[in-house]
């Protein structure tokens, strides 16, 4: 497993974040991003995901845009994009490719807050 203090961790995913361009940052208002160890098993299982087996690096919770200007959406709590810490470092063999696959998951995550669907993604 690849080592990577939680705080450097936390700093490549604000890094990813203020990467992101302007019109897509501003739609992020209601979006809380944060860093967990690892999914739960109810989580995992959720989304037809073995505990034992499948690694998962995010997760999106909450109502896409799409779906809130169809539904409404005032006095909502915010949404939450969860980056899995440990799954990403046991995942990566280098420094550099973690660092990229942080990057990616935040931005995969990202557009589901946009509803894009997984075959949507990279």
């Amino acid at each position: 497993m690849l080592r990577m203090s939680r705080e450097l961790f936390e700093q490549v995913v604000t890094d990813a974040l203020d990467d992101l361009p302007e019109e897509i940052a501003v739609a992020m208002e209601n979006v809380a991003v944060v860093v967990e160890d690892e999914p739960s098993a109810d989580d995992l299982e959720g989304l037809g995901m073995d505990p034992k087996e499948d690694l998962l690096f995010g997760l999106y919770q909450g109502q896409s845009l799409p779906e809130r200007s169809l539904d409404g959406y005032s006095g909502a709590l915010p949404d939450r994009v969860v980056i899995y810490r440990l799954p990403l470092l046991d995942f990566c063999e280098s420094r550099r490719e973690l660092i990229r696959e942080i990057r990616d998951t935040v931005v995969h995550e990202i557009g589901h807050h946009f509803g894009l669907d997984e075959e949507d993604l990279p």
